[in-house]
């Protein structure tokens, strides 16, 4: 019982120094003041009481006409503020969302809504228009679905799971983001986290054993090996990191910060490789650990490869989820190539489409590379006898 609250105290005392770390790494968002505008002006959410009009407007521009469709709605503010409650006459152009069945965009009374409403000097409302349906509230539906299933399903090692993914987000936004926004270097910030983040959640998943151990050895050495990769292919392919839109913005954010676009690109194929190596590090560890409970006697060599033959099980499949993840993300992009019949090697010339293939497959890599160094330290340190081996409290 002794050992047992032992283990515990450990895990809350990284906890602690994890989560002082990151309150001490917040930095406090820019101010709105930052964007200098003529026309002051305030985001507010609304909810629509009803629909007053709908009209069809044609639209000509150099290659033909669009035709636009407009719905013209009495909302009644709803946010706390100087407007609650005040209903107002706004309209909603549909054509922001093209499709084939405009009944799935129009709004009906009772669909919430978020407005911008502009003000004259005297802080009197001239003009609004909504910019975006509510979605949080149906977001926030499927994450308690997804926290009850987890719960459920993994009862205490759910638990853990949901403790460990919140780390994981609070250490994204809270020392990720804000380091490099304050211009360190993004590559050494990633490694740095994604150590952090590999022993906090296995840690919390496994306890604290040689297990654990070598699960975070197996991660860290294929999460460094597929950025090592990345940066070697990318500097000889001379991928500039400015391939997509949301690259190329940063150039003009209120912060002034000349970005390493390069490190931003790989510092994202790090964080993105390492939700699959953590899998296939801690699946293989526990493998290996319970065939040297079942063989106490097995040789380290014989044992290696055991290892070695569990993870070329795993290679096809775990492979496939990061190309399968980066193809569903550009599925419709993928669609508009083939669709304009698009000569392959146009496509993959281009920085954008080449930054993308250098992370699906140096993620790829990484994740492979992560079996033979897992099986190596797992299968290493499972030799050595360990008097403060806690295993046995977390099966």
């Amino acid at each position: 019982m002794v050992k047992h609250r032992l283990v515990i105290n450990k895990i809350i005392l990284f906890a602690v120094i994890y989560f002082t770390i990151m309150v001490l790494s917040i930095t406090p968002g820019f101010s709105s003041d930052n964007f200098a505008d003529e026309t002051p002006a305030v985001n507010v959410r609304g909810k629509v009481i009803k629909v007053l009009d709908y009209r069809q407007e044609g639209i000509d521009y150099s290659g033909g006409s669009i035709t636009s469709s407009i719905q013209v709605l009495e909302v009644k503010i709803i946010t706390d503020g100087p407007y609650k409650n005040k209903v107002i006459t706004t309209e909603y152009d549909l054509s922001m969302y093209i499709s084939q069945s405009e009944e799935n965009t129009k709004l009906k009374p009772g669909d919430e809504v978020l407005l911008i409403l502009e003000l004259d000097e005297k802080g009197n409302i001239t003009q609004s228009f909504i910019y975006s349906v509510v979605r949080d509230k149906y977001l926030l539906l499927l994450l308690i679905i997804f926290g009850l299933i987890i719960l459920s399903v993994g009862r205490l090692k759910g638990l853990k799971a949901l403790i460990s993914l919140s780390l994981t987000i609070l250490a994204i936004i809270y020392i990720l983001i804000p380091l490099i926004l304050k211009g360190f270097d993004p590559v050494f910030i990633s490694i740095w986290v994604c150590i952090a983040i590999t022993g906090v959640t296995l840690l919390l998943v496994s306890g604290y054993n040689k297990k654990t151990l070598a699960a975070v050895i197996g991660t860290t050495g294929g999460v460094v090996a597929a950025g090592f990769l990345a940066q070697l292919i990318g500097e000889m392919a001379k991928l500039t990191g400015l391939g997509n839109e949301e690259s190329q913005m940063l150039m003009y954010i209120p912060q002034n910060i000349s970005f390493n676009y390069k490190g931003l690109l790989f510092a994202g194929i790090l964080i993105g490789a390492l939700g699959a190596a953590m899998d296939v590090a801690m699946s293989l560890s526990s493998a290996m650990f319970e065939i040297k409970d079942i063989d106490p006697e097995i040789k380290r060599v014989a044992h290696v490869k055991a290892g070695m033959n569990i993870g070329r099980d795993m290679i096809a499949t775990m492979s496939n989820t990061l190309i399968l993840a980066y193809a569903g993300g550009a599925l419709q992009l993928l669609i508009l190539l083939v669709a304009y019949k698009i000569p392959f090697y146009e496509i993959i010339n281009q920085d954008g489409y080449a930054s993308e293939v250098v992370r699906s497959f140096a993620g790829s890599i990484g994740l492979i590379l992560t079996i033979p160094i897992t099986a190596m330290a797992a299968g290493f340190l499972s030799e050595k006898k360990d008097k403060h081996d806690y295993t046995r409290y977390y099966k």
